[in-house]
């Protein structure tokens, strides 16, 4: 591993079923049952689920039809996302006491770099247990926590003993606790490329450190390098707090097919007013604005379209975003679901960490 002699100490903060358990924190007669945030309707789609509802395979992002029929006795609850948020801001005043190092990347999960911050003879390890702590004292809620010297592996680790656990991996270990890893499991690996990634006969960490960094540059371009330097254990990227967010989205799936193109960008209007309200509240201006569309029969597209300057107001979003829809639109299969994201504000780093996705 190449690594420096004094290496840091990254912390990996995620909340264990954030929307679910504040419903259940909020709400006793949730507590112990199946929770769905999200629609109920035939449209609707599950924002977050409760442990208790993974059991039996519901997951976020699923049509809650799905939901439904995997779990018959699921509850459906709508969801409060400004509780939510103030919820966040609760959490992250904790963050606060321990370090200004703090990177969101979402309301339920932030890194925290407590490199020279530690107390003396304070470890990362007990550092992270006592904000767990404090977590759970101030808000009601568990956390787990990933400690590592890199992000990746900080990141990973904090999946391994969920929920309200924690996992070190230490210097020294990152390289063959990367080895045994399987590939789908890499933070940044999605499906597609997971898939790829098995067709090359890459299955895990270790399949991947064996290939050079050409074959991989040339399989996978720019990520190429990427996913060399991680199968070593080798992440440089710093914890930001001032990171500016790749991509802003809203979408929403609709209880009736959306079959005429006036409609449809009447309905892009909200998208637009609620991906704007995070714009500015994060001070960001983006070049590309990007569509989705989902059509009845679930095929998916998208459009994007990208300019010079930033997109600078509301209205100039919500026009491009129209106009986009109005090359697809209309369409015998009708519409189930729209989304507007905006994107292109900063230089991108190598690894997709940032982006804001708010479902209704």
């Amino acid at each position: 591993m190449t690594e420096a002699a004094a290496p840091r100490r990254i912390v990996h903060i995620d909340m264990d079923a954030f929307y679910a358990s504040v419903e259940q924190r909020d709400n006793p007669e949730l507590r112990g049952k199946p929770v769905a945030v999200g629609g109920a309707r035939q449209r609707g789609v599950v924002a977050a689920a409760s442990y208790e509802a993974r059991q039996f395979g519901v997951r976020s992002a699923m049509p809650s039809v799905t939901a439904a029929r995997r779990c018959p006795d699921l509850i459906f609850v709508k969801p409060r996302f400004e509780v939510y948020r103030e919820v966040s801001e609760q959490i992250r005043a904790i963050f606060a006491r321990y370090t200004p190092q703090i990177e969101p990347l979402s309301l339920d999960e932030a890194y925290l770099d407590l490199t020279g911050r530690l107390a003396a003879g304070e470890t990362a390890t007990a550092t992270a247990r006592r904000i767990r702590a404090e977590i759970l004292a101030e808000t009601g809620l568990t956390a787990s926590a990933g400690i590592s010297y890199c992000k990746f592996l900080a990141k990973i680790a904090s999946d391994q003993n969920k929920p309200d656990g924690q996992f070190v991996i230490p210097p020294g270990q990152g390289e063959a606790f990367i080895a045994a890893l399987p590939v789908a499991k890499f933070h940044g690996v999605g499906p597609a490329t997971a898939a790829k990634m098995q067709r090359l006969g890459i299955a895990t960490g270790a399949d991947l450190r064996a290939q050079s960094l050409e074959f991989l540059q040339a399989r996978f371009g720019k990520s190429g390098s990427w996913y060399y330097n991680i199968s070593r254990g080798i992440d440089h990227r710093q914890v930001k707090p001032d990171r500016i967010r790749k991509s802003i989205g809203a979408e929403r799936t609709y209880f009736e097919d959306i079959q005429a193109l006036e409609d449809g960008q009447a309905a892009l209007a909200p998208l637009a007013a609620k991906v704007w309200r995070h714009v500015e509240r994060h001070e960001a201006r983006g070049k590309t604005v990007t569509l989705k569309v989902k059509f009845a029969n679930f095929q998916q597209i998208t459009r994007a379209y990208s300019r010079h300057r930033p997109v600078t107001s509301e209205l100039e979003l919500l026009g491009l975003a129209q106009a986009l829809l109005a090359n697809v639109m209309p369409d015998p299969r009708g519409v189930r679901l729209l989304g507007i994201t905006l994107s292109g504000f900063a230089q991108n780093d190598e690894n997709p960490d940032g982006q804001l996705d708010l479902f209704e």
